[in-house]
């Protein structure tokens, strides 16, 4: 793994390596991203992310909100998968937004990057709804990830009014276990909500997505929307994952 650019701001050290065909950000050694533009899967946690993305009939999944873009694979991802009409991403950190823009070559027309605070952005938010909110919200604790803000009632309030009808809202957790911690994990909160919820993993990464869904679909829709896209081999090889609901 070789390193192609690396800064340090603030004490804090940024790096773009070079992993084979794939480029991955590391912040502080935090695995942030990784994309490869010659394979639109590629073993990562971030397949994972935009997969809640195939949770939806084609064609209806037409504006998207990430909530967290780090270097922004999973916007790569989403782009190819779904062919929305906006993506709006929302990140604190301009460093990361460089390299976004530089190293993971986010500069479609239909992608729009706001350097602002995603909690406080969203909390203000007034424009129109989204069809699928991905958040992501993470920062770092000696060299380890850390939520930066609590998956609580208050905050699933938020995110969900600001969904459409037939909208979907996915959310990264580390593991299993913060999961389970969500404070609204156990509570009638999702059923009142939410028609269905998942959960996606794969066989590398401990994180888990937690992903609700306005209207009742099943997990094989996934498998069928992958199916109906007809991609080369080289583009689905990699993608390795579990979808099961939430419980």
């Amino acid at each position: 793994m070789a390193i192609i650019w690396m800064k340090k701001v603030d004490n804090t050290r940024y790096e773009v390596r070079s992993h084979g065909a794939s480029m991955r950000l590391y912040t502080d050694g935090v695995f942030h991203s990784q994309y490869n533009e010659n394979s639109l899967f590629t073993g990562s946690l971030w397949d994972i992310l935009a997969l809640p993305a195939l949770l939806s009939p084609p064609n209806t999944i037409k504006t998207v909100l990430v909530l967290g873009v780090g270097g922004g694979s999973v916007i790569q991802t989403l782009l190819k998968l779904i062919n929305p009409t906006s993506i709006t991403g929302i990140e604190l950190n301009p460093t990361h937004l460089y390299i976004a823009k530089r190293y993971f070559k986010l500069t479609d027309k239909r992608i729009q990057l706001v350097e602002a605070d995603a909690i406080e952005w969203i909390k203000h938010y007034k424009g129109p709804k989204f069809d699928l909110i991905l958040e992501d919200l993470y920062g770092e604790n000696e060299g380890e990830p850390q939520r930066v803000m609590k998956p609580n009632k208050a905050w699933l309030d938020i995110l969900t009014k600001n969904l459409s009808a037939h909208g979907l809202l996915a959310m990264n957790f580390v593991s299993k276990e913060e999961l389970k911690q969500a404070a609204f994990f156990d509570d009638e909160t999702i059923k009142n909500k939410f028609a269905t919820a998942f959960q996606l993993s794969t066989p590398l990464y401990q994180n888990r997505i937690a992903v609700f869904t306005k209207e009742e679909v099943s997990s094989a829709l996934i498998k069928t929307n992958l199916n109906n896209l007809t991609l080369p081999s080289k583009h689905t090889n990699k993608l390795s994952y579990t979808c099961r609901k939430l419980s």
